[in-house]
């Protein structure tokens, strides 16, 4: 994966704390994104490709192309957090969800969980079938 290149290799459990000092301002690992598996970080300072979509708006800086263009490309979810205004974004099959309250943001990523293993318990039952 070419995003996992780019990036600082951490093997970590996820946290508040952890996260909050990945993205603080000015520090190594401030730029780019983070890939979660599970729950662990398994890779800082990511550069993700830019979507190639026309016509967005003005405004999205680099992190929300970059969000665009990894949910174009993968099954990724991902959530993006505007360092200027604070907007909570999420990226789901080339669409962005925006602005969301941190309740928007946990009820859509469970709606999109319970659907992915909805999906995988439908597949695995007509394979067994």
């Amino acid at each position: 994966e070419p995003a996992r290149e780019t990036g600082t290799i951490l093997d970590a459990k996820v946290s508040d704390d952890l996260l909050a000092t990945i993205f603080f301002p000015k520090t190594p690992l401030h730029d780019g994104g983070v890939i979660i598996v599970q729950d662990r970080i398994a890779v800082a300072a990511a550069i993700f490709p830019l979507t190639q979509a026309e016509g967005l708006q003005r405004n999205l800086g680099l992190r929300h192309r970059a969000a665009l263009g990894l949910s174009d490309e993968t099954d990724a979810v991902v959530v993006v957090l505007s360092e200027e205004t604070g907007i909570i974004s999420l990226a789901v099959a080339g669409e962005l969800r925006r602005p969301l309250t941190t309740d928007e943001l946990r009820s859509q990523l469970i709606a999109i969980l319970l659907q992915n293993k909805n999906d995988e318990k439908s597949l695995v039952e007509q394979l067994a079938s």
